[in-house]
């Protein structure tokens, strides 16, 4: 194994096979809430550097730990994962027919060193109906991702655009944090 990384998320463990590493899975469960007012991006930061040394201290073999948290904001508001239909709907009226930010924050650590870094990018929906809401809600999809949908999968059918990058959206931007991981790891 390469590293550690410490996310229990389907969709980033996927995409870091891509990188061709190899690594396995270690504990990063923390407290997400923001401290008041924080910003966006020092939330998506500080949550995805708490994860890497929540990683670490719960790894013994001094193995790299990765961590990382993708979050939605819009107007500098936070949207975090639903908590009900009807905060998962307010969150998809919020973002229909307008531009948000897609912040993720990779985090990698070792005993001796950390390394970060933030990627943003814009994401434009279209207008989305309340009963288009209600049905997507009933898919089960939105019901934990940020900001109540998920580019890759049906919520896709929101998305008219982006300017950034699309790993990103998904949960792990894939140059950025190929970067970071070189910085840890030789080959």
């Amino acid at each position: 194994m390469d590293f550690h990384l410490a996310s229990q998320s389907p969709r980033r463990s996927q995409l870091l096979q891509y990188l061709d590493y190899t690594f396995d899975i270690v504990d990063g469960h923390i407290d997400e809430t923001p401290a008041v007012s924080e910003s966006d991006c020092d939330y998506v930061v500080r949550m995805a550097r708490s994860k890497a040394y929540c990683g670490l201290k719960n790894s013994a073999d001094g193995r790299p730990v990765l961590g990382a948290d993708t979050t939605i904001s819009v107007d500098n508001e936070i949207l975090a994962k639903p908590e009900s239909f009807e905060h998962s709907r307010y969150m998809l009226r919020r973002l229909s027919g307008r531009a948000h930010k897609v912040l993720t924050a990779v985090c990698v650590v070792n005993q001796e060193r950390m390394e970060q870094i933030l990627v943003t990018t814009i994401v434009k929906m279209r207008s989305i109906s309340d009963d288009e809401i209600k049905l997507y809600w009933q898919s089960g999809e939105p019901c934990d991702k940020a900001g109540s949908y998920a580019i890759q999968g049906i919520g896709g059918k929101f998305v008219k655009a982006i300017d950034g990058s699309y790993s990103a959206v998904v949960g792990l931007p894939l140059v950025e944090s190929e970067q970071l991981l070189k910085m840890f790891l030789s080959r």
